[in-house]
């Protein structure tokens, strides 16, 4: 799943894809602070959580919880709804803000449908996003062309069936840790980071060592054709090593660590020359 914000009227809207279902979920309280400008909006959505109980209103008895950015940092599981379910509970809420809310809605779906349909759409979205965060157009460039390099190496271990969620974690795991000699957790502890995502984080000396990393992997794997968990395993480890034989002979050249502690808020962002 992929987390994000949402802006409606410049009010922030938590929300999360889910690639599975291919739907969007909004969280609820979000949503009844935008409607109602209420003080207390959690205190809203409980008391018509109530209410919708005494109706009999099977809606609140779908309602899932998903883990979104809290205002504390955090990651927190958060009432969400998707979009059908958010269109019958602004029913629910008298609001002269409840159409064009809803017409909002409709626009955040259609949106997404299109970027599913045209992948250059999503890359132009995400080129905005990385933009509005105060990326520098150098840094966004590198981090596109990683996400494309990225998806053509899971694209080749799930037509070896490689399965989603722990292997791909694993082998991650295991390129990550053989070029730059740190498991993913611990890169992340280096840079001072928690559930923020590593490569977001990177400068772009270490995005192009991590897309060599996983370049070389996709391609060694296309012509080895590994079968076995293994021997995916054996195939990271090789292409982890391209880049850490690139890295290391980059820092004997110029004396430098090629590996930064700077984050995101530390530096990356500034709009200055390459990190």
């Amino acid at each position: 799943m992929q987390s994000n914000i949402k802006l409606f009227e410049e009010k922030k809207v938590r929300t999360i894809w889910d690639e599975e279902k291919e739907e969007w979920y909004f969280s609820i309280v979000d949503t009844i602070e935008v409607l109602t400008e209420s003080a207390n909006p959690r205190r809203y959505w409980s008391d018509l959580k109530i209410k919708l109980e005494r109706e009999g209103s099977q809606l609140y008895e779908n309602i899932v919880q998903l883990k979104l950015l809290a205002p504390d940092g955090k990651m927190r599981l958060t009432d969400v709804a998707n979009a059908e379910q958010l269109f019958r509970l602004i029913q629910s809420i008298p609001s002269p803000k409840a159409e064009p809310f809803k017409l909002w809605l409709a626009q955040i779906a259609k949106e997404r449908l299109d970027q599913l349909q045209d992948p250059e759409l999503s890359i132009e979205q995400a080129m905005l996003d990385y933009k509005r965060l105060g990326y520098s157009d150098n840094w966004i460039n590198q981090r596109l062309k990683s996400i494309e390099i990225r998806k053509e190496l899971t694209d080749e271990w799930k037509s070896k069936g490689v399965q989603e969620g722990v292997e791909f974690a694993t082998l991650t795991d295991i390129i990550t840790k053989t070029w730059s000699d740190k498991t993913t957790k611990e890169y992340k502890r280096f840079k001072g980071l928690k559930k923020e995502n590593l490569r977001d984080n990177m400068t772009n000396t270490e995005l192009v060592l991590n897309m060599l990393a996983e370049l070389s992997t996709k391609n060694i794997s296309e012509t080895s054709n590994p079968e076995t968990f293994d021997e995916h395993a054996q195939v990271a480890v090789q292409g982890g090593e391209v880049a850490r034989n690139a890295r290391q002979e980059l820092e004997l050249k110029t004396g430098k660590p090629a590996i930064s502690p700077l984050n995101a808020k530390s530096g990356i962002m500034l709009k200055k020359g390459d990190n």
